[in-house]
């Protein structure tokens, strides 16, 4: 190494190649390569092996591709589904006051109650139905008890009267009715 070399440092020894069996450096930087873990050449694969190996990549690839649509679908469907529940939520105070127009008789005939009818029924093609039924026995997931009273002819708790319907979609319960609970003395 020349004594002018900028690059060379005086204080670091220098080390120079030593000549392997083969003679050269190129072959021994090869060897010391080979030897510093350097990924070894895969094996071979024979025609029919890649094609099992394709064709098994195309059916995981197919199984994936099935299974990404049905949770596209399912996901389609429920994001559908709590759209129109949103809708029914934010309707029921319209349909509690057509029920208190009924209770006081202003919807006896005429068009605003034909305008209430059509209303209801067209909520009830979206799956909305009411939960108001009296006599039936205390259910504390579609009854919310406000007052209960005792009484002698009941002997388990039961819905005596309905105090605001509520109402459902399918299984699902929208807002539970506001009862009053005959309870046995």
């Amino acid at each position: 190494m020349p004594e002018n070399d900028p690059v060379a440092d005086p204080a670091e020894p220098v080390v120079e190649p030593a000549a392997t069996p083969n003679g050269d450096a190129l072959s021994q930087a090869e060897e010391i390569l080979n030897g510093l873990g350097t990924p070894e050449a895969e094996p071979v694969k024979t025609g029919a092996e890649e094609a099992a190996e394709l064709k098994n990549d195309l059916l995981r690839l197919q199984a994936e591709y099935v299974n990404y649509r049905k949770r596209v679908e399912r996901d389609r469907a429920v994001a559908g589904q709590m759209a129109v529940i949103g809708v029914l939520n934010s309707l029921l105070p319209v349909l509690d006051d057509i029920d208190a127009g009924r209770a006081h008789g202003d919807l006896v005939d005429g068009p605003f109650a034909a305008i209430a009818t059509k209303l209801e029924a067209a909520l009830a093609t979206y799956g909305l139905e009411r939960i108001d039924a009296t006599g039936v026995p205390f259910d504390p997931t579609v009854h919310e008890a406000l007052i209960q009273q005792p009484a002698a002819d009941v002997e388990v708790d039961t819905v005596s009267q309905v105090l605001r319907n509520g109402y459902k979609s399918g299984e699902r319960i929208l807002r539970a009715a506001q009862v009053v609970v005959a309870v046995p003395e």
